[in-house]
């Protein structure tokens, strides 16, 4: 019997399927994921579930019974090889599906250091799915050293853990400063403080020669100016790319990720895609997200349109990061700002990015009430005055009024 096939069993395919069933859908459901596992989260992977602070049980999004319990034929371990749009049809290993409507939310596949650099040595590791976490595990024990290469998000949140693990750590970033792509110098200064804090070297401007090896297993990181930093494991967290693989090969629209429109349709008629993977348009041009939230959000989306909501897609992105005992939390995107208003509020702060008068973004560091206000207000399109705002005597609830 056909119906509706989602394949990638992450947290948009989970979110998705999900929101199919409370929307009212009884026809058949099938999600498949490539892991042996039921969907989890990813965020408590290399903070948490990596200290041990949290059993696998937890990470599932749902009990394994919830997908039965729905209707929802759920296929782990299952590696899709092709889709065929014009036959309706996913071609798996020992079968082929067909479909009525098909999802695509297989999210993205992080960068690897080529061989060339090193990067097929013993003890060099990514982080990503639970497979990569459970191989890193082993690694992380006090004592060892360890080097982070890439000073993004993911690298500086591995570099936390492995601290606190009580291991000697140094992130090494080849631009010109950490968070560079995301984030405004001060929110760079802040972080790089509080690592520097915590014993981690930071060394910016520091690009990676190659990795050296012994015995088939990295040793030492050696860095474009000829330095040598002696490792014991090497984490590597220098972005991902959105797994468009089984698109392209079907002759879709690709564009920084599947191409949709601003519902969630790819060029193939009654395909569609949401998460990682996909890119929408958005603020004159197109926009891929890579959070937990878009993936949530965006799929919900696409699962309501999937039953004819006819829904634009226009969200208000925001995402968070767990550092050593910073918490920062972030709503709306930065991209052109050309001034910063910080503000400071006890041991917390906030940065809070204009183009002109247009109020973008704000970075919130243990400052949950500033995140809470400058997330409603740009839900809500305002802009509040930046003079107003950099004058510590203002209330920030006032701002809402």
């Amino acid at each position: 019997m056909t119906g509706i096939v989602v394949i990638g069993a992450g947290q948009a395919g989970a979110a998705l399927v999900a929101k199919l069933r409370a929307l009212g859908h009884a026809g058949p459901v099938t999600l498949i994921g490539a892991e042996p596992v039921p969907p989890y989260q990813r965020p408590p992977l290399s903070k948490a579930y990596l200290l041990g602070e949290m059993p696998l049980e937890r990470l599932f999004l749902r009990p394994e019974s919830f997908y039965a319990e729905q209707g929802i034929t759920l296929l782990t371990g299952a590696r899709v090889r092709a889709i065929d749009p014009a036959a309706r049809q996913v071609h798996l290993a020992d079968r082929s599906l067909p479909y009525e409507q098909l999802a695509l939310t297989t999210g993205a596949v992080p960068r690897r250091l080529p061989a060339a650099l090193g990067g097929d040595l013993a003890g060099v590791h990514v982080v990503r799915s639970l497979a990569d976490v459970d191989a890193l595990a082993p690694a992380i024990a006090p004592g060892a050293r360890a080097v982070i290469v890439g000073g993004g998000y993911i690298g500086l949140e591995a570099a936390a853990v492995a601290r606190k693990r009580g291991l000697a750590v140094t992130v090494i970033e080849a631009a010109p400063r950490i968070l560079q792509r995301v984030a405004a110098a001060e929110t760079s200064d802040h972080v790089r403080a509080l690592h520097r804090s915590h014993g981690v070297e930071v060394l910016e401007a520091a690009p990676l020669a190659r990795l050296q090896g012994q015995g088939g297993h990295v040793c030492a990181a050696e860095l474009a100016n000829g330095r040598v930093i002696e490792a014991d494991v090497v984490i590597t967290g220098i972005g991902v790319d959105p797994d468009v693989a089984l698109a392209r090969d079907a002759g879709l629209a690709i564009d920084n990720g599947v191409a949709t429109d601003a519902q969630g349709r790819t060029s193939a008629a009654q395909v569609w895609a949401a998460g990682d993977c996909a890119s929408f348009p958005a603020q004159g041009g197109r926009l891929r997200l890579e959070s937990v939230q878009n993936a949530i959000d965006q799929a919900e989306c696409v699962a309501a349109n999937m039953l004819g909501a006819g829904t634009s897609y226009a969200p208000v992105p925001w995402f968070w990061s767990d550092q050593f005992d910073m918490k920062l939390q972030i709503a709306g995107l930065g991209t052109g700002h050309d001034r910063l208003v910080v503000r400071r509020a006890g041991a917390g702060r906030s940065h809070w990015y204009f183009a002109g008068e247009r109020f973008l973004a704000v970075d919130a560091m243990n400052d949950p009430r500033a995140y809470m206000v400058g997330k409603r207000l740009l839900e809500a399109g305002r802009s509040p005055d930046p003079a107003i705002l950099a004058d510590p005597a203002t209330d920030l609830k006032a701002l809402l009024r």
